[in-house]
């Protein structure tokens, strides 16, 4: 199926290099709860993670529609590319609030990809989404911070070289809000992991390399302080959209996928003489999938378009990963349906889809926040929790 969509170019580029890594590379990976390092090093080296960074620090300087495109594709073409998508939406925080020495320092090698950054370090075992609840502490001390904590559900640790951490830096002021005190640290986990940094993993039902971190007396340099100490949650939330953005995009290409598969396999597939899509209950069920995936789409589209003209698309942004991810699990139980109990033959590959598709519905930001988020501060309701 062919879709009216921009960035025409970088697409095919994808669909090119994800054409080397089949369903059969993605199902090895899977079965042995491997990262994609071969999969990662080959987006790396054709310049997509630095798909963001502006041209002056060797990136390719292209706006976060074209993030979305890169995420969608591999998404859309079987792959996951929750291996390496925090590097897109981890960016803007050095971008937007990074000092000129932090950019100079870091931006190139990232962009030439002797640098990672594919860790983001916010969730705490007891805050979870109550992110203004979080206990881990950074002492400054010098000319270093010293941090002390845990941190839960932070993917690529093991793979990145770089962290962007948020920690409390002071106690909350009297009279003020919860979320004052909470700065942003970036920290090179090459200085200090196996010492100062534990990193555990968390099996979880698909692959998707999650950690638990330790911080016993970490240092981390006072330099590497993003912006202003106390001003951390404003810094995180302002990447939270792009995030939201870049996350709805993957979910429309796993929607796409899932589409395509349930009207290949609907088609081919016959019993009682005749194609089982033959079938209101077997197509229309796909249909309005389609609808949906459709729908989600233009409201990316629309959330995206507020972004690169500057303005604020909190609305946007959190409708389209809403209705990403609902399209995107209606698509997964359509096909699944669709290939009855061939779906769940690691064979056909829609099983491995189903599970990694089913994340998006909890995390990152669960459906259930979001509509707080629109019954709150759009429809002007009183705060649910």
């Amino acid at each position: 199926m062919d879709y009216p969509l921009g960035h025409s170019e970088i697409r095919e580029g994808i669909k090119r290099l994800c054409a080397d890594f089949d369903s059969r590379y993605w199902q090895e990976c899977d079965a042995d709860d491997a990262y994609p390092s071969a999969f990662v090093e080959a987006l790396t080296q054709a310049g997509y993670l630095a798909a963001l960074i502006p041209e002056a620090y060797g990136g390719m300087g292209l706006p976060l529609s074209a993030g979305a495109a890169i995420l969608e594709e591999i998404h859309r073409s079987g792959g996951n590319a929750a291996a390496c998508h925090a590097q897109m939406y981890t960016m803007g925080t050095i971008l937007r609030h990074g000092s000129d020495a932090q950019k100079q320092k870091y931006l190139p090698d990232i962009a030439a990809g002797k640098l990672r950054l594919q860790a983001f370090g916010v969730t705490e075992p007891s805050s979870g989404t109550d992110t203004s609840a979080l206990r881990t502490t950074a002492k400054h001390e010098g000319d270093k911070f010293i941090v002390n904590g845990q941190k839960i559900w932070t993917s690529r640790a093991e793979y990145s070289d770089l962290m962007v951490l948020l920690v409390r830096t002071s106690p909350v002021p009297i009279g003020g809000r919860k979320t004052d005190g909470l700065s942003v640290l970036l920290v090179d986990m090459r200085e200090v992991r196996g010492d100062t940094l534990t990193i555990t993993r968390v099996p979880t039902m698909m692959n998707h390399a999650t950690t638990q971190l330790f911080f016993d007396d970490m240092p981390v340099p006072a330099e590497n302080l993003i912006g202003e100490a106390g001003k951390g949650f404003k810094y995180i939330l302002s990447g939270m959209n792009a995030e939201r953005m870049l996350i709805a995009a993957e979910c429309i290409g796993d929607a796409k996928w899932f589409i395509e598969k349930a009207r290949d396999y609907g088609c081919e597939r016959e019993v009682f003489g005749r194609p089982i899509a033959q079938n209101q209950g077997v197509q229309f069920p796909i249909a309005s999938a389609y609808s949906n995936m459709r729908g989600a789409e233009l409201m990316l589209d629309k959330a995206l378009q507020l972004y690169e003209e500057g303005g604020n698309p909190g609305e946007e942004a959190n409708l389209a990963k809403l209705q990403a991810a609902d399209a995107s699990w209606a698509a997964a139980e359509a096909c699944i349906q669709t290939y009855g109990g061939f779906g769940f033959a690691r064979e056909y590959d829609v099983e491995r889809k189903y599970r990694e598709a089913r994340l998006y519905q909890v995390a990152p930001i669960s459906t259930n926040l979001i509509l707080s988020y629109i019954g709150e501060h759009v429809l002007k309701m009183p705060r649910s929790y």
